[in-house]
């Protein structure tokens, strides 16, 4: 049988034609024979078929200039349905009334009825070979069959998928599981429906690859339950709603036939899937990411390695983080032949990063490495401006001190008019960048600028999915919050092109789009999940939607610009932003000011270097004195 499918799947589609021609003309001297039988009422004599041999041979010829032109042999045996089997009907009229012009007109003395008999023999003598052609091509498809299935559930469901199934060429369902004792023994869909206790044995008798549980009615916890004593059998689990629930009469459960991804709640199409142009600047170089391990850190070495750079250098300080990351790029670029070089340690540590620097010849840099998370940050903001402007400024220095060609920094939309301390010392990051760009000769700064991430760590899709599968609440700071938000992937894409684009001192702006209403978000999670969201109108939902209130520091609505205006690139979705910047001696006294604040532990000092030297700092600073019941910092 294997011989077979794999002498027919080498068949070109012309042979194929041809093959079913040759049968079709094949098959008129029986049929012809068959006629004169039937005329006779007995098997014509050696004589009397021999007399007919002309006409045998005339009609052989016509059938095939009848099929070529009615393009019958064109038709391919799964599509030789009602349509095709009239145009074999009319073909096998056209050959008997051929027939009898032919024995009229070469003296023969055949009655009419002959002809008639001939056209219907040869119809369904054509029309049985494709049925059997066909049942022999799917018998051998079947015997190569790669995935074998038990169908968990008897009833509607598991029978229309069961009907479903045995139109695929590639799946074999070979018996059902019923927990109905009534059904169970009983044969349907020619298929026996089996106890649960009988799954070891049909998997290893019958060498099933996955269950399929077609049980939508059945309780989400009961089927949780079943997948996990099924995996524990070491058989794939995949379960699906009702065909009804398919078509869009049922509950939502369709999203469950594949992972929510998170770049479909952004309610517009993703951006270019390709990097245009950009692929050539780091093709060839030696590129260092700091922050490697991180949710932009990681797709960003990701997408450099497609770019087949020389040398790419992780920079991360988590150990775990960066030897998964390791693992994963050293499998990718073995085939690229692209040099993986871990590093372990903070940008914080000023010899390990001009050693890093120069010892790997790094000609770009993208400094991705943050603390990000707004209430981390809150509380303790001696560490987050530590790490996100006095490690900013060791890198960012140290890169210039090495000859870095360019130098590329992560920034945020938080750092516009910051309302928190996170977002301050990103701006602040901001203008030690841009000073150093004023200064620099050689070195080309810049800094790209968006807003969220859905998918990241500190994303609220994560957070999201993990309460709606506890059942809730999902928790929400406030009803009219609203955020810009992107995905991982469209995110360090458009830093890669901003890079390529800079000049020094730029501040790049990605297009983020329409920004999203939290509250309408997590109600689309909730749905997409299958639940229904319970509140006031709905008391009987499933799961709740809980206002906290706004965070320290939390904005309602986040901003891209500092200042008024911003300029188009070539390229659509990223924007140069106009905005002004500190001078040389401010960032100076400024980086003074926050050295010795960090040096002593001293957040009321951090806070007054913030209300002075950032924009919108006073606001901030004002803002947290009242809530922890004191008076700003002088």
């Amino acid at each position: 049988m294997a011989e077979a499918l794999a002498f027919v799947t080498r068949l070109s589609r012309s042979t194929k034609q041809w093959m079913i021609l040759t049968t079709d003309v094949a098959l008129v001297p029986p049929a012809l024979l068959v006629a004169l039988a039937l005329q006779f009422n007995r098997l014509p004599l050696g004589e009397e078929t021999w007399g007919h041999l002309f006409l045998a041979l005339s009609l052989m010829a016509l059938c095939a200039v009848f099929e070529i032109g009615m393009n019958i042999h064109r038709v391919q045996l799964k599509a030789y349905e009602s349509r095709a089997i009239a145009l074999s009907a009319v073909h096998a009229m056209l050959l008997g009334f051929s027939a009898g012009l032919i024995d009229r007109m070469t003296g023969g003395t055949l009655p009419g009825a002959t002809f008639f008999s001939f056209a219907m023999v040869y119809l369904l003598l054509a029309v049985g070979t494709r049925a059997v052609m066909l049942k022999l091509v799917l018998s051998a498809y079947r015997h190569q069959t790669k995935l074998r299935v038990l169908v968990y559930g008897a009833g509607r469901t598991g029978q229309q998928l069961v009907a479903a199934l045995r139109t695929d060429e590639t799946v074999r369902p070979v018996a059902y599981i019923d927990d109905n004792k009534m059904l169970q023994g009983a044969i349907v869909q020619g298929l026996h429906v089996h106890a649960p206790g009988a799954i070891a044995r049909l998997a290893r008798v019958k060498h099933v690859d996955r269950v399929l549980l077609a049980m939508p009615s059945v309780p989400r916890a009961r089927l949780a339950q079943l997948s996990r004593q099924l995996e524990d059998k070491g058989l794939d689990v995949q379960t699906l709603p009702s065909f009804a629930q398919l078509a869009g009469n049922g509950a939502r459960l369709v999203e469950q036939l594949r992972p929510v991804v998170p770049g479909q709640f952004l309610g517009r199409a993703p951006l270019d899937a390709e990097l245009p142009g950009g692929s050539e600047t780091y093709r060839g170089a030696a590129v260092l990411i700091s922050g490697a391990g991180g949710s932009i850190g990681s797709e960003l070495c990701r997408q450099i390695l497609a770019c087949r750079p020389r040398r790419l250098v992780l920079f991360e300080m988590s150990e775990l983080a960066l030897y998964k990351l390791d693992q994963e790029l050293s499998a990718l670029a073995t085939d690229q032949k692209v040099e993986i070089v871990p590093v372990l340690g903070s940008v914080c540590d000023a010899p390990l990063v001009r050693r890093a620097l120069s010892d790997h010849g790094i000609e770009i840099v993208l400094h991705a490495a943050a603390y990000k998370h707004v209430p981390l940050v809150e509380q303790n903001p001696v560490s987050g401006f530590a790490n996100n402007v006095l490690g900013t400024h060791t890198l960012a220095q140290a890169a210039g001190e090495a000859g870095v060609a360019r130098f590329i920094l992560i920034s945020t939309d938080k750092a516009v008019r910051p309302k928190n301390m996170m977002g301050a010392s990103k701006r602040m990051a901001e203008l030690v960048v841009q000073d150093l760009a004023n200064r620099s000769t050689g070195t080309i700064y810049s800094m790209v600028r968006f807003g969220n991430v859905l998918g990241s760590s500190g994303s609220v899709i994560p957070l999201f999915h993990d309460q709606i599968s506890k059942g809730g609440p999902v928790t929400l700071t406030h009803r009219e919050v609203t955020r810009y938000f992107m995905t991982i992937p469209e995110a360090a894409r458009l830093v890669l092109v901003a890079g390529t684009f800079a000049t020094g001192g730029d501040v790049f702006v990605l297009d983020m789009g329409t920004p999203v209403q939290i509250y309408d978000l997590a109600r689309q999670m909730i749905e997409a999940a299958g639940y229904t969201v319970r509140d006031e109108a709905h008391p009987e939902g499933d799961i709740e939607i809980s206002l906290t209130g706004l965070r320290a520091g939390e904005k309602l609505h986040e901003e891209l610009l500092i200042g008024e205006g911003q300029v188009g690139t070539p390229h659509p979705k990223i924007m140069l932003a106009r905005e002004a910047h500190l001078s040389e001696i401010e960032v100076a006294a400024g980086m003074r000011a926050l050295r010795a604040a960090v040096a002593e532990n001293d957040d009321d000092a951090l806070r007054g270097l913030v209300a002075r030297w950032v924009e919108g700092g006073k606001a901030l600073v004002l803002a947290n004195s009242e809530e922890r019941g004191q008076l700003p910092a002088s």
